[in-house]
C-alpha cells in the first residue's frame, strides 16, 4: 500500500504561512493608521476640525474589543464555551495579531483623545468641539449593558462567552456610529482639512486584509461559522471600508484641497462654519 500524499499537507502550511502573513500586515496597517492623525495634531498644535465623539468612541470600541481578544485567547472557561457551541470549528479565529491591534490602537486612541484637552497639550480646540449628548447617553449605555451581561452569567441560558459577545457586538455598534460625526462635521464644515486622509488610506488597507484572513482562516476549517463566531473582526472590515471609502470620497471629490494656500482657506472656511452653526456642530 502506497503513502498518503503529503501535497494536501503542504498546501495547508502554506495556507496557514499566508494567514499569518495576512494578519500581521492588517496589524501594521490599522496600527499604523492611528499615527497621521496623531502627529498631524501635533504639527498644527490644533485638533480643531475634528468630532470628538467620533475619538471618544474610538477609545471606548477599542477597550471592547481588547478585552473580547483576551478573553477568547486566554480564558479557558470562554474557549470552552466556544468549543461547545462550535463543535465542527472548536478553535476561535482570534488571534495574537487581533489581540495586539486591540490594545495598541486603545493606547493611540487614549493618547489621541487626551489632545483635546488643552489643559494638557495647549492645543487649539473650537468652542464647538464637545461630546455631544446623544452620544454621552450612549456611553453610559455601553456600560450599563455590559454591568447587565456580567450579572446575568449564572443563569443557565447565559455564560461568559455570552458577555464577551455583548462586547463585540458593542464593538460593532460603536463603529457603525463612530464615523458619522466626523462625517457629518466635515458636510458641515464643507472641508475635510485636519482630518487625516492617510488616516482612512491605511484604515481601508488593514480592513481589506482583516477581510481576506478571516476568510481564509474558515476555510482552512472548512466550516464558515469561523466568521459568525468572529463576527466584530468581519463586520468591523466591512463597515471600516464602508466608511472610507465616503472619506474618500468627501477628500478627493467633495472638498478637494488643491494646494497649501487653498487648505488654509479650508481651514478658514471651515472655522467660520463652526462659529455660524454653534452647537449644530456637535
Amino acid at each position: 500500500m502506497s503513502p498518503p500524499s503529503q501535497e494536501p499537507d503542504q498546501w495547508t502550511v502554506l495556507a496557514h504561512a499566508v494567514s499569518r502573513v495576512l494578519g500581521w500586515s492588517y496589524v501594521l496597517c490599522w496600527g499604523i493608521s492611528f499615527y497621521p492623525q496623531l502627529l498631524s495634531n501635533i504639527k498644527r498644535r490644533s485638533v480643531t476640525g475634528l468630532a470628538l465623539d467620533y475619538f471618544v468612541l474610538n477609545v471606548v470600541g477599542f477597550a471592547c474589543y481588547t478585552v473580547s481578544c483576551i478573553a477568547f485567547l486566554f480564558f479557558p472557561v470562554v474557549r470552552k464555551e466556544y468549543a461547545d457551541r462550535h463543535p465542527d470549528a472548536p478553535e476561535p479565529t482570534v488571534r495574537g495579531n487581533d489581540l495586539a491591534f486591540a490594545a495598541h490602537a486603545l493606547v493611540i486612541s487614549m493618547i489621541t483623545l487626551s489632545q483635546f484637552w488643552t489643559s494638557l497639550w495647549g492645543y487649539e480646540r473650537h468652542p464647538t468641539q464637545k461630546m455631544s449628548r446623544p452620544m454621552k447617553a450612549f456611553v453610559a449605555g455601553c456600560f450599563a449593558v455590559v454591568g447587565i451581561s456580567c450579572a446575568c452569567v449564572d443563569s443557565d441560558s447565559w455564560g461568559w462567552i455570552d458577555v464577551v459577545y455583548t462586547l463585540t457586538t458593542l464593538k460593532l455598534a460603536i463603529s457603525l456610529l463612530k464615523y458619522t460625526p466626523q462625517f457629518r462635521l466635515n458636510y458641515l464644515r464643507k472641508s475635510t482639512v485636519g482630518w487625516s486622509i492617510e488616516n482612512i488610506l491605511l484604515d481601508f488597507s488593514g480592513g481589506l486584509l482583516s477581510l481576506l484572513q478571516l476568510l481564509l482562516d474558515s476555510s482552512l476549517q472548512s466550516d464558515w461559522s469561523g466568521v459568525t463566531g468572529n463576527p466584530v473582526k468581519f463586520f468591523l472590515s466591512l463597515i471600516a471600508m464602508g466608511f472610507d471609502l465616503a472619506f474618500m470620497w468627501q477628500h478627493y471629490v467633495l472638498y478637494r484641497v488643491k494646494g497649501e494656500g487653498e487648505e488654509v482657506e479650508g481651514e478658514r472656511r471651515g472655522l467660520l462654519a463652526q462659529e455660524e452653526r454653534g452647537d449644530a456642530t456637535v
